[in-house]
């Protein structure tokens, strides 16, 4: 194996590997300091001790706790969010869609720090805008772009309430799998399903 080889094969170096890294760190040790402690305990000071950077590597990425927190959350809604559902029938496509909102739902992370950040969003209306931009906002288009296709093709009415039936489609699992904390199994999908497809019927304007 020649020289040049060799070098094609190492693994990149230098000064943006490095900068990863730590980025991977942070990451890591927000989400981490966020389950333990809570948005409103959680500090920059304790994310950089645990992510074993000092505060400067934290500051130069983000000014704020806030953007912090919201950034990252962001990053990890892009990362998980699939194409939205298209198989050509609303019934499938709504199983579709449900199946994956409670794969993302049922995470541990995500059960964990949940709650408290919408009880801090409540009053905090940049991180309210952080979390609508970055996770509701997705996941209500996603839901929007299957009731439309619906709609197109005949299935739905033309006078849908497009917000109501994006409720619909979301609000309901959500509130099981983060509130109540129930079973969300194939069988309850199934049947969720059946119900939202019936309900999306009487939701006329």
């Amino acid at each position: 194996m020649t020289e040049q080889q060799q070098n094609k094969e190492r693994p990149a170096t230098g000064g943006a590997v490095l900068r990863q890294r730590v980025t991977d760190a942070i990451t890591e040790a927000a989400f981490a300091e966020l389950a333990e402690a809570g948005y409103a305990r959680m500090s920059m000071e304790a994310v950089a001790r645990r992510a074993g950077v000092g505060k400067a590597a934290l500051y130069r990425r983000w000014p704020s706790k806030q953007a912090m927190i919201t950034e990252l959350i962001r990053g990890k809604v892009t990362d998980t969010l699939p194409p939205t559902p298209a198989t050509g029938a609303l019934h499938t496509d709504l199983r579709e869609l449900l199946t994956t909102f409670r794969s993302q739902l049922a995470t541990p992370l995500l059960a964990r720090i949940a709650a408290g950040l919408l009880a801090e969003a409540s009053h905090d209306e940049a991180l309210a805008e952080g979390i609508h931009t970055g996770v509701t906002a997705p996941r209500r288009a996603a839901a929007r772009a299957i009731l439309q296709g619906a709609i197109d093709r005949g299935e739905l009415p033309d006078a849908l309430d497009l917000d109501l039936g994006t409720d619909l489609l979301i609000a309901p699992l959500a509130f099981r799998v983060l509130v109540i904390q129930g079973s969300s199994d194939d069988e309850y999908l199934e049947t969720l399903t059946n119900a939202i497809e019936a309900a999306l019927r009487a939701a006329i304007r």
